[in-house]
């Protein structure tokens, strides 16, 4: 995979492709509404209808809908970001202080 990395152009690198927690969770819920009201509404217009197929062209239309809106890292996903924590070094290691009361003894 290494070797393709060299090929792909800057802009493509240069797009985000991660989602923040709270943004996982904006989506999912957009997903489930979405698919939810549209085969509700499929269903219902079905029965009216007749045709199973009618519903099922709603459905879809609904799934391509919530696809369109929740699988892309769209920059309403991306408002909470982490805040990670700084590096900390071990105790004992990087000041010296250690290597220091060892050589007293």
């Amino acid at each position: 995979m290494e070797y393709i990395k060299p090929l792909v152009p800057d802009f493509i690198k240069s797009i985000p492709v991660h989602m923040d927690f709270d943004g996982q969770r904006r989506a999912e819920k957009t997903f489930q509404i979405i698919i939810c009201l549209f085969g509700i509404v499929g269903f219902v217009w079905g029965y009216i209808c007749q045709q199973f197929s009618q519903t099922m062209y709603i459905l879809i239309a609904g799934f391509a809908l919530s696809c369109l809106l929740t699988l892309p890292p769209w920059p309403m996903y991306r408002r909470k970001p982490l805040k990670w924590q700084k590096v900390q070094q071990a105790s004992g290691e990087g000041d010296g202080s250690s290597q220091k009361n060892k050589k007293k003894k």
